[in-house]
């Protein structure tokens, strides 16, 4: 038997061959999907310098409701918007930036942000098929904010490069980014070189766009967020993008039940996904049990509620049974 037959009995349907597999100089490998012509000017510059810059790309009307949103998110209270969402708590998340994690459990407004059509055909090329939302949340950084460390998305995935493509990044300018106020900082084409090449700030470029406009960069791009030297905050969001294999094989965080967690042995917890890796496996900014924990608060609020609901409704029907 050939090798080429042997190869098509193992091969799952569907499955993509590796021999289409392209490498991007000395760091990046992916397996091409589909490619729409209406966007292959994009891809092309996203190959060539490893982000792309989409101006304008939500419309005025949204940007809107989403500072609208994003205003009244900050000024709730930790508990309801998340414990970085006055703040940074580390160098990394910036002590002078505010973020607000999980929005996708937290506002509708938002939603729009996740599926344009634009950014979900770059996705079809760049990722494999039924890739996942990774990250979500807004990111305000304060005026007198100090650059972000340098890094790559990719950058807790001990794997050399060329290294495969484990996701996309995008930033989502809410305010104008300019060369002062913070604007997201990148440098072409670092997604072609091998590990031994490490970035210098000299080379960050700021990612200079109007307001509704979106950078969209691989994960092996170095970047960073700027510092900001102007006089009012930078808003934005960032979207992030993962392959679909980025995940066990059984979902165990929804398979097992929550009601009875504490007599599940703490390791066993660790493996079945309640716990962090770095800081990779949050829940809204906080470790997966806390997460648990404020979600089974907010099942019994709600069942509460509920009942109360059936108590009016119950009451209501005796009263009109009585008229």
């Amino acid at each position: 038997m050939s090798v080429q037959k042997q190869r098509a009995e193992v091969l799952q349907p569907g499955r993509p061959s590796f021999n289409n597999r392209v490498q991007l100089g000395e760091g990046t490998t992916f397996l091409p999907g589909k490619k729409d012509p209406s966007i292959t000017h994009l891809i092309d510059h996203v190959l060539t310098h490893g982000y792309v810059i989409l101006p304008s790309l939500f419309h005025t009307p949204l940007v809107s409701r989403a500072l609208s949103e994003l205003t009244r998110l900050e000024s709730a209270s930790l508990e309801t918007s998340g414990p970085a969402s006055h703040g940074g708590r580390n160098p990394f998340e910036g002590y002078q930036t505010r973020r607000v994690y999980a929005l996708a459990d937290k506002s509708r407004v938002f939603d729009e942000f996740t599926i344009n059509e634009t950014v979900l055909k770059l996705n079809d090329y760049f990722l494999q098929e039924n890739y996942l939302l990774t990250s979500f949340h807004t990111v305000t950084i304060a005026s007198g904010e100090r650059e972000q460390s340098m890094h790559t998305d990719d950058g807790l995935i001990q794997l050399p490069r060329p290294k495969p493509l484990m996701g996309v990044g995008t930033m989502v300018a809410l305010d104008p980014f300019t060369s002062t106020n913070g604007a997201t900082t990148l440098i072409p084409g670092s997604h072609l070189w091998p590990d031994s090449r490490l970035p210098q700030r000299s080379e960050m470029i700021p990612a200079i766009m109007p307001a509704g406009s979106m950078v969209y960069f691989l994960n092996t791009v170095w970047h960073s967020g700027g510092a900001n030297i102007s006089s009012e905050p930078r808003r934005s969001l960032t979207v992030q993008y993962c392959q679909p294999w980025i995940r066990p094989i059984e979902n165990m965080i929804v398979a097992v039940g929550w009601e009875d967690l504490d007599v599940v042995p703490k390791r066993l917890q660790q493996l079945l996904g309640f716990s962090l890796n770095d800081f990779m496996g949050y829940v809204d900014g906080r470790a997966p049990r806390t997460g648990v924990e404020m979600r089974k608060r907010r099942l019994i609020e709600w069942g509460i509620r509920e009942r109360e609901k059936e108590r009016e409704r119950e009451e209501n029907f005796k009263n009109g049974s009585k008229l």
